[in-house]
């Protein structure tokens, strides 16, 4: 286990056309908040042997949209550690992305991560 700050866990998914729930194959904020979920469930399991509690968000920012067709990649780092909390900084970058214009599988490796959305919250080890 590896309970120190600084400690982080990373996870990439892709976010299938099924989430997509407005204009522009745009997806909800809450997706994002899910990842930030299971990436801070792994964290929780590599630094206190459990999954854990989410106790709550103390602030999200929504900085651009997340559209189907996106590979995303979420990122927990621990940054304090009380005596059974944890708060962890969330950040969520779009890596790859549809360009339905070219055809409807294209896609391409974006030159920079976009930074979509980010967020701190703390979790409860029992």
């Amino acid at each position: 286990m590896s309970l120190v700050e600084g400690f982080a866990v990373t996870h990439k998914r892709y976010v299938p056309y099924a989430h997509a729930h407005y204009g522009g194959n745009l997806v909800d904020g809450a997706y994002g908040l899910g990842v930030f979920g299971d990436v801070a469930t792994e964290l929780s399991i590599r630094t206190d042997g459990d999954e854990g509690l989410f106790a709550g968000y103390s602030s999200v920012e929504f900085l651009a949209p997340i559209q189907a067709g996106d590979v995303l990649e979420a990122t927990a780092t621990l940054v304090r550690i009380g005596n059974r909390s944890r708060e962890l900084r969330f950040e969520a970058r779009v890596v790859c992305r549809a360009e339905p214009d070219r055809g409807s599988s294209a896609a391409r490796v974006l030159a920079e991560p976009l930074l979509v959305t980010r967020a701190t919250g703390t979790v409860v080890a029992p």
